[in-house]
């Protein structure tokens, strides 16, 4: 089973990074501004061979793999400003939502979550408190985040919550037991990676991460399943799991580095 799974977190206007999602710097490295998210769009919606869901996933549609709309965290320009967005230009999102920070300053509420909903975009569960490293968190810690952050939404929706994503990368094949424990079916990573697989009942799916200074020409390549494009991703992600593997110094410095060629190869792309 494959699909192209593309992973954005929150939109802004003006630099305001600190108005939609977590205020920090490092998260502010993952939102986009909204006319930098507009061309996004606009490539991948050129490009794409089947606009889908998870639900395709599920259901076994799978030819021509789908293109899938992911956001994490729950931000609030989820309902202001991106699910407009999508369907104008005929996508559905899935919006993964931390249960925690509903209807806190800078999140969605529990209204507006239901409308999405009702507007056709797919819920689901970001965990309850983001937890910095999940993969290292206990089993009954994992199964707590995952089953009161999808009980918190199933009361919000009034219907089940299969769907989650996993905070801040931290994936390991306990995270996704502890999904499918909990009762999840769907659970996407941020490893870059068509290639979907199940634990326990539970259907992971890997993710293409774009972060900001990203250029338009990369969601396209991805969008269009783009081996280059693909191999990029894969390669700095093998980078960091060395690093985080290694531990000490090593993963921040390198980090530091490597976010910093992305952004100078991006300005390059820009200007070409």
């Amino acid at each position: 089973m494959r699909a192209l799974a593309l992973l954005y977190h929150d939109v802004v206007e003006g630099g305001d990074w600190d108005a939609s999602g977590f205020p920090d710097p490092v998260s502010a490295t993952y939102k986009l501004e909204r006319h930098d998210f507009e061309r996004h769009l606009a490539a991948a919606s050129a490009v794409a061979a089947r606009r889908g869901t998870v639900h395709d996933l599920l259901e076994g549609t799978l030819d021509p793999p789908p293109v899938l709309l992911t956001f994490d965290d729950g931000g609030a320009s989820a309902y202001g400003c991106i699910a407009d967005m999508l369907e104008r230009a005929g996508w559905r999102g899935h919006f993964f939502i931390t249960t925690d920070y509903l209807g806190t300053p800078g999140f969605v509420g529990r209204a507006q979550v239901r409308e999405l909903a009702e507007r056709g975009h797919v819920i689901g569960t970001h965990s309850c408190s983001h937890p910095t490293r999940m993969a290292r968190c206990s089993w009954d810690r994992l199964i707590a985040e995952w089953s009161r952050s999808a009980e918190t939404l199933a009361d919000v929706l009034g219907a089940p919550v299969r769907v989650a994503s996993v905070p801040g990368g931290a994936f390991s094949r306990r995270v996704a037991a502890a999904a499918a424990a909990a009762g999840l079916a769907a659970l996407f990573t941020s490893e870059p990676t068509v290639r979907c697989r199940v634990v326990d009942g539970c259907l992971v799916v890997g993710r293409y991460v774009l972060r900001r200074g990203a250029p338009a020409a990369v969601a396209a390549a991805l969008a269009s399943g783009a081996l280059s494009a693909r191999l990029r991703q894969l390669c700095l992600w093998n980078l960091k799991k060395v690093a985080k593997a290694v531990g000490g110094d090593l993963y921040p410095t390198l980090s530091r580095l490597v976010h910093g060629h992305t952004r100078s190869d991006s300005a390059r792309a820009t200007r070409a």
